[in-house]
């Protein structure tokens, strides 16, 4: 596989103006398909997947300041439930921003690392759940999510008994639509890294990079095992803790990676109809990936 990368003179909006050879696919063909949104929610991870069968997944909603937003944005793309919300890990930076989504929109599920937290962000947070009395699943490694029969969705990692820190017992989930693999690691770290190379096969089109690009992520074995063809970023650009670290990011260009982060580009949508892929960002619509075979 290989991507071309297209640089045009012109505005390019989907559904206005697409490129040739997206237009002998048909414009329809993808927005029929699946769309998945890297929202920029400054210092925090949020990431909305709309499936081919309409069904809408949310995973992680940034920290508390970002709630409103997100909310905005949900609202803009016209969202009006989430089937499922996963919340990956009980960091502030992870779950603050889904309170007011939990108060403002109708969630039919959540699934829950189901490590513990006493943070009131957390407390707020359960107790949301259970007033509106959601129904709560605690993710089981090795499960598949069974939402769109033109997914499979596996969750990879996930809290245990022997993972203490709350990084460490995030939901890591690889999902797969037709051709296109998708790898969304939330806060993992590289000694996590290395117990799922041990016991999968990572190799995925698209790599949502674990925590932020910190340095306690992203390893070059890592890298070399998932094989990105694109690696996506969420941060912000005056974060305190130098996220993404340049290791991270010299690790990601030995491997000739394209690099898509919410600090430089704003929220990033990306469509699939199974075959080909498609990613544009909302801050430089003149500077967008194509996948072809």
């Amino acid at each position: 596989m290989r991507i071309i990368k297209l640089s045009i003179t012109l505005i390019i909006i989907l559904g206005v103006l697409m490129p040739s050879e997206v237009e002998s696919i048909g414009k329809e063909e993808f927005l029929r398909g699946l769309k998945v949104h890297y929202i920029d929610v400054g210092q925090g991870d949020s990431i909305l997947i709309e499936t081919p069968n309409k069904r809408t997944i949310l995973i992680d909603g940034g920290p508390p300041e970002s709630g409103d937003a997100l909310l905005a944005y949900l609202k803009k793309e016209e969202i009006r439930k989430i089937d499922l919300l996963i919340a990956t890990h009980p960091d502030f930076d992870h779950i603050g921003g889904l309170i007011p989504v939990l108060e403002k929109l109708k969630v039919k599920k959540v699934i829950d690392s189901g490590k513990l937290h006493s943070t009131r962000t957390y407390r707020n947070y359960l107790h949301l759940i259970r007033k509106k009395n959601i129904p709560f699943e605690i993710a089981e490694q090795n499960d598949y999510i069974q939402i769109d029969s033109k997914l499979i969705i596996q969750i990879l990692n996930t809290f245990d008994r022997n993972k203490k820190d709350n990084n460490e017992a995030s939901i890591v989930l690889k999902m797969h639509h037709g051709d296109i693999s998708f790898l969304f690691m939330a806060d993992a770290e590289i000694e996590q890294e290395r117990d799922l190379m041990k016991q999968y096969d990572l190799e995925a089109d698209i790599l949502k990079v674990g925590h932020h690009g910190s340095n306690t992520s992203t390893s070059r074995a890592f890298v070399e095992a998932v094989q990105p063809q694109v690696a996506m970023l969420t941060y912000s650009k005056k974060n305190r803790y130098g996220h993404p670290v340049s290791r991270v990011v010299r690790n990601l260009q030995r491997e000739k990676v394209h690099i898509y982060s919410t600090s430089t580009f704003g929220s990033t949508v990306l469509w699939s109809n199974g075959y080909y892929y498609f990613i544009m960002p909302e801050k430089n619509p003149l500077d967008f990936l194509w996948r072809k075979e």
